[in-house]
């Protein structure tokens, strides 16, 4: 059950209106990073999550339900970065939304193209913001990430968060108003919140590494393949030890053609750097296997209707 207060999370202010800024600002609304990506992302993830891990069903929602907080901040915004244009455009007869914002030939020249380049910016929504990005792309659920795997949601949320985040420091670069980056500083703030709340909640999770649940193959899980020619270039994701426990390295091949022609196509390839045998490896699949659908079956009632919600508990809810 949703209960919407009329009052927005942080007080959304402009200075004066910028089509221009509103139509940029289209990307956090209805743009692949936006906050109704965030929103809905979070809020499918959680459904596989109700019953077996209630802790995290209960933080996908909470964030799901702000991320809609955003998205009204969001919408906002843009509509008084807008103001004026729906009653100037009401006015076909007397025209003067023209006059009034777009003073000369060379204004009225950039706002038609602006229009053109875009047809839902102005010319269809009125004055209000349209469900596409910036550029008049239509938002899709090809936008949403939800594998039913928390190891896997966890971190496709936190990679959106920093996307989100770094497309609101882009936007304050393309705005002057004071009152207008206030509100995009808020949001950028609450999406390295998020990525915290996320973070912390993988690691609540044990094991989270590797991703899902099966180990994969360890004659090529620490192998590193130069493919570029040259000097090869080193670092921690390719010598020293990996993010595995101590011991275990990285196993660089500096010539892949020939280590490829050699091990036939790799099929002959040795364990190099992991300390797993391929027999270790098969119980570690099955013991994860057992551990998590027992997680996931134990919290299921069978044999009896279903419920998802439980009413018998007194709630109150203040409308103050």
């Amino acid at each position: 059950m949703f209960y919407h207060v009329k009052e927005l999370q942080f007080n959304a202010r402009v200075s004066e209106p910028d089509p221009r800024f509103a139509r940029l600002l289209l990307e956090q609304f209805g743009g692949g990073n936006g906050e109704l990506k965030a929103a809905i992302q979070y809020f499918i993830q959680a459904f596989a999550a109700r019953k077996p891990y209630p802790d995290k069903y209960d933080l996908l929602m909470d964030i799901a339900t702000e991320e809609l907080s955003h998205l009204e901040i969001v919408g906002a915004t843009i509509t008084m970065l807008l103001d004026g244009i729906n009653g100037e455009l009401k006015n076909a007869a007397e025209r003067t939304y023209l006059s009034r914002l777009m003073k000369g030939k060379a204004e009225k020249e950039d706002m038609f193209a602006e229009a053109m380049t875009s047809p839902q910016f102005l010319v269809l929504t009125g004055g209000g913001p349209a469900l596409t990005d910036s550029v008049g792309t239509p938002w899709t659920g090809a936008y949403i990430n939800a594998n039913g795997d928390l190891t896997v949601d966890f971190r496709s949320n936190i990679a959106a968060e920093s996307r989100a985040k770094i497309v609101y420091e882009y936007l304050l670069q393309f705005t002057g108003d004071p009152l207008v980056q206030e509100s995009l500083r808020f949001l950028m703030t609450r999406e390295i919140a998020h990525f915290q709340q996320f973070t912390a909640a993988l690691d609540t999770i044990e094991p989270n590494f590797p991703p899902g649940i099966l180990q994969g193959d360890p004659r090529f899980t620490h192998t590193y393949f130069n493919m570029s020619n040259g000097e090869s270039v080193r670092g921690p994701w390719n010598e020293g030890q990996g993010p595995w426990q101590s011991g275990e390295t990285w196993d660089m091949v500096e010539n892949p053609v020939e280590h490829v022609t050699t091990t036939r196509g790799l099929t002959e390839q040795k364990i190099k750097g992991s300390k797993k045998t391929a027999q270790e490896v098969r119980r570690l699949d099955e013991q994860m296997s057992k551990t998590r659908s027992k997680e996931v079956k134990s919290a299921v009632e069978t044999g009896k209707e279903m419920s998802w919600s439980d009413y018998s508990g007194s709630h109150t809810v203040s409308t103050r």
